[in-house]
């Protein structure tokens, strides 16, 4: 991705991470205060969103490296990977421990200690939540604008790996402190630690539903997933656009990174261009591409007879 994009989904994760470490520790302690299973979940949420954070602190610097000869198109999709790890790490501890300890609490019962120290947590948390929320949403709506799209459909379709993990998992650590907070007001008005149990197993499948979604998302962004329609109608209009070319006969794109787009595209000249305008047209288009769109890290041009040429030979 552009430097200035790459730097704000850094800040994005520090402010994101630095937030996950204060609030994990809060809520384990008021958890063991209280011993309320809703907010032992929301502090294995919360640890399972620092390491998460971790996690993506070190995709980003590993994208960054440049091209090296065993790794000729570079280390982009370096942050696809690392964001499955960290979406298996979620899914494993938060939503396991989650969706367990609710099971055992409602199975067999728990005797709630102090918890007004457990609201207090909850309310600073969400609190400190809310500003991490609000970060990562300037970022998303500012690409947004960029694109021209709205940002919920940039959030299902963005390859900015980082960016998505924030928002989702600071929108469910909001949700999940509600929850908590609910579970925990029901259980001291009834005595019954079921709705308590009940909480944390729902901020569990809360985990598993944001753990999936990235999981399903980086996939597919790992296996060579193509740039946006839109952006590949303009890249192809840029292409067709150029005086020396007759037709784009076939165009292919791939993220190869957050931000980062291989074009390769099989290209009709027009049947008077000698071999140096060739040349020369195909240098011209490649800068074309690449100032217009600097999320172009590769452009693969194939010279190619279009289809009345190839009938005719």
């Amino acid at each position: 991705m552009p430097d200035s994009e790459n730097g704000e989904s850094l800040g994005t994760v520090v402010v994101a991470g630095a937030a996950n470490l204060a609030i994990a520790l809060a809520k384990l302690a008021a958890g063991l205060m209280s011993s309320s299973s809703a907010m032992l979940s929301e502090a294995a949420h919360s640890a399972a969103d620092t390491a998460t954070e971790v996690v993506l602190f070190a995709a980003i610097r590993h994208g960054e490296r440049p091209a090296d000869p065993r790794h000729p198109l570079g280390h982009g999709r370096a942050a696809y990977l690392w964001a499955i790890v960290a979406a298996c790490f979620t899914l494993v501890v938060g939503a396991g421990f989650s969706l367990t300890h609710g099971w055992h609490t409602i199975t067999a019962g728990e005797s709630l200690g102090d918890i007004g120290v457990s609201y207090l947590v909850l309310a600073v948390s969400f609190a400190i939540e809310s500003v991490s929320l609000w970060k990562a949403l300037r970022q998303l709506r500012g690409e947004a604008g960029r694109w021209r799209v709205s940002p919920g459909r940039l959030l299902r379709r963005t390859s900015d790996t980082v960016l998505k993990a924030v928002v989702l998992e600071d929108s469910a650590a909001l949700i999940g402190i509600a929850t908590a907070a609910i579970g925990l007001l029901l259980s001291q008005l009834t005595g019954s630690a079921v709705w308590d149990g009940a909480a944390s197993i729902v901020i569990g499948l809360l985990l598993l539903g944001v753990a999936l979604t990235l999981i399903r998302t980086n996939a597919s962004l790992l296996i060579g997933q193509a740039a946006p329609r839109g952006l590949q109608e303009e890249i192809r209009g840029e292409l067709v656009a150029h005086p020396e070319v007759e037709a784009v006969v076939e165009l292919v794109t791939v993220m190869m990174g957050p931000g980062q787009v291989m074009v390769a595209a099989k290209v009709d000249f027009r049947d008077e261009t000698s071999g140096q305008r060739l040349e020369l047209a195909s240098d011209q288009v490649e800068r074309r591409l690449t100032e217009r769109f600097p999320e172009i890290r590769q452009v693969f041009l194939d010279p190619t007879p279009g289809r009345s040429a190839a009938e005719k030979a």
